[in-house]
């Protein structure tokens, strides 16, 4: 008779404790990466009656009898199935697309989140800014002029420095990539300007001094007369200024030469070779590659009293190439040099952060450059991890250790700026669930009920 008793309110009292955890779920059925959770039973241990007995000669088997004794909880599962994303425009809202957790940090200790709701504080360092935990990742550093990142190190707190200088960069290469018109006429002795103004085609493009001033790079071509197939090239920096800047090109170096160099072509049209003012040829295969050379107005004369002189390369493509070359080709001139590498000063006014978590900093002066990139962290066994609260896990002794690196490797997810991971609590599933809960409670009770009822005839068999 008691053990019914016994029965009962153990069931009252684990489907009171599976109601907390629907409860919570649907509590939390707006929280940003929420994951549900879930009760599983188990009968707890039955008490023996009899035993078991195996067959005979004369009789067959017994099967044991036995009194289950109740039940009890055999594990609240945490689920973390895929939540819905949800578009929020915010570029520091972040959303795992897959598996894998967000690092964060609060001093030594370590935590784990699903949930990207980040922003920048005060100090430009990416964090929770409901709690103040720092977002961890690997931050860029300078490499031989180049923004590299070592997601082999350890991971440290992300730094968006909004307003940070990005220093003026003078221009040291400039790519062409122009055709030239096979049929240009040849300029004649005492050709009038309209007739020399036909026979040039000259290309201009910006380009930038130590300071950060723009200059004009001006290279005119014109045919070189008694000759098929070759260009005599012009060079000069502020073309209005050219006595000032003084402009010189040649190979290695621009000493003893002019600010002229010839381009010859071979039959297809193809660059064939280059020769400076002093006669200096290019090799007869592999890339062109010119120095030039010119005064920077305001600058500092050298130690010798000279005029600071700035220098820079002109590439003019491959040797028997027609891609990003200089041609000759019977059609019209066209292009001009597509790419320089100098700018002005700026100032880091935005970011973007791209599907592998790196962050790209916009700078006011058109460049871009590599900030940081945001780790993240995956476990053997994520339904071991213990919640932290805020949205946040840690580790246990059976979630297994912290596989960290880069989005995408050892099966982590995507991320998606601008969207945030919902809860992946389904109401229909979480009210249904009630349901059966408290069914499940009212049964047990009724079990109580009645073993109370007999009780009571028992007692009143004194009277």
């Amino acid at each position: 008779m008691m053990r019914s008793l016994y029965a009962g309110v153990s069931g009252m009292q684990n489907h009171q404790t599976r109601m907390d955890v629907i409860g919570n779920n649907v509590a939390n059925v707006n929280t940003t990466g929420f994951k549900r959770g879930r009760v599983n039973f188990q009968d707890m241990i039955s008490q023996q009656l009899s035993g078991a007995a195996k067959p005979n000669e004369e009789k067959g088997g017994v099967n044991p009898k036995e009194v289950g004794l109740g039940m009890s909880i055999a594990s609240i599962d945490t689920i973390f199935n895929q939540g819905n994303l949800q578009s929020t425009g915010v570029s520091t809202d972040i959303a795992i697309q897959g598996n894998g957790f967000f690092i964060l940090k609060n001093g030594e200790e370590t935590f784990y989140s699903r949930a990207g709701t980040f922003g920048v504080d005060e100090e430009g360092t990416l964090v929770n800014p409901a709690n103040g935990f720092r977002v961890q990742g690997w931050m860029a550093r300078e490499l031989n002029g180049e923004m590299v990142l070592n997601t082999a190190g350890t991971p440290e707190d992300l730094i968006i420095p909004i307003g940070q200088k990005d220093p003026a960069k003078a221009t040291t290469n400039v790519d062409f990539s122009c055709n030239l018109n096979k049929n240009t006429p040849i300029i004649a002795e005492g050709a009038s300007d309209s007739d020399i103004a036909k026979a040039t085609w000259g290309t201009e493009t910006k380009i930038y001094d130590s300071f950060g001033n723009e200059h004009i790079l001006s290279v005119s071509f014109t045919r070189v007369p008694e000759t098929d197939n070759q260009w005599l090239a012009t060079v000069n920096v502020d073309l209005e200024n050219a006595a000032e800047t003084n402009t010189r090109i040649g190979f290695e170096n621009t000493d003893g030469v002019t600010n002229q160099f010839v381009v010859t072509f071979d039959n297809l049209g193809r660059l064939q070779a280059v020769s400076d003012s002093s006669d200096r040829t290019s090799n007869p295969e592999g890339e062109i590659q010119l120095i030039a050379s010119y005064t920077v107005p305001g600058a500092n004369p050298d130690a010798d009293g000279n005029p600071a002189r700035q220098t820079m390369n002109i590439n003019l493509g491959t040797i028997g190439s027609m891609k990003n070359t200089i041609t000759q080709s019977a059609s019209s001139s066209s292009t001009k040099a597509f790419y320089q590498d100098g700018y002005t000063l700026g100032y880091l006014d935005n970011f973007k952060i791209d599907s592998s978590g790196i962050i790209t900093g916009v700078y006011s002066n058109g460049t871009t450059r590599t900030i940081g990139q945001i780790g993240m962290a995956s476990f053997t066994n994520q339904g071991g991890l213990e919640k932290a609260g805020d949205n946040t896990y840690v580790a246990s002794n059976n979630s297994g250790l912290a596989n960290i690196s880069t989005s995408g490797i050892a099966g982590k997810g995507t991320l998606l700026s601008g969207a945030l991971e919902m809860s992946n609590v389904d109401l229909t599933e979480q009210m249904t669930d009630m349901i059966i809960t408290q069914r499940g409670f009212q049964a047990n009770s009724k079990t109580i009920q009645t073993s109370d009822t007999l009780l009571e005839t028992v007692l009143g068999l004194k009277r």
